[in-house]
């Protein structure tokens, strides 16, 4: 029984190779899963809905999230970038049980950094995140509900869900984390949505070769 969606989401802000591999591994990883895709020009991946090119930032983001959410038809919905490399095991491994449930184990590579590298951050992000539908869409409708002016809201706040929802005034739901073995992959790179913020920030730990991706030169080669 297929019980997940995947939600690829993009502005469609660049078109390059590191683009097509993502979408090429995550058409090859997905399986029998379908993949809804919301993108801001139309695309031929998945069931496309093209949004019109609304403009790239974290409110417009969390939009097309919900658009492709609503427009899902399984229990749970995985979330997908068009910067991120994915697993067979992460659209398998882990459901979760009553809340927003965060894939820890990812890599983020560095684009600039040479020679190349892999980084760890611990940190929950959108791109990993498996949740149950209906939760989802309750908590984004909330929040747009409270706040529905574009030019009047808490930009700083507008992230990950189960992140901010209590400064934001409204309900807060329940996270978990869960861990695979084959980790995902996060592109840094200059076209990415708040690479202007990063800086030459890197991970606490680093590696130059990790399981299922390899060297990290290589994986630069194939996808850079």
């Amino acid at each position: 029984m297929i019980d997940l969606t995947i939600i690829f989401y993009t502005a469609n802000s660049f078109e390059n190779k590191l683009s097509v591999g993502v979408r090429e591994n995550l058409f090859k990883v997905a399986g029998d899963y379908p993949i809804t895709s919301v993108s801001q020009k139309p695309m031929d991946f998945g069931k496309n809905i093209c949004v019109g090119e609304i403009g790239k930032s974290y409110r417009n983001l969390y939009r097309q999230i919900l658009i492709g959410v609503k427009a899902a038809e399984t229990e749970y919905v995985a979330m997908a970038e068009d910067d991120c490399l994915y697993t067979e095991e992460h659209f398998k491994k882990y459901r979760p049980k009553n809340g927003f449930a965060f894939n820890m184990a990812k890599w983020s590579f560095y684009t600039w950094v040479k020679p190349p590298m892999y980084s760890v951050k611990y940190r929950r992000t959108t791109c990993a995140m498996i949740a149950p539908r209906k939760l989802l869409i309750e908590a984004l409708e909330e929040r747009y509900a409270k706040y529905p002016d574009d030019n009047n809201y808490p930009a700083r706040l507008w992230g990950e869900p189960g992140r901010y929802e209590e400064q934001l005034g409204i309900t807060v739901r329940p996270t978990e984390e869960f861990w695979t073995c084959d980790p995902i992959v996060v592109f840094s790179h200059e076209n990415a949505l708040g690479f202007g913020d990063l800086g030459a920030r890197k991970g606490y730990m680093r590696a130059c070769d990790v399981a299922y991706w390899g060297k990290a030169e290589d994986l630069m080669k194939k996808f850079i």
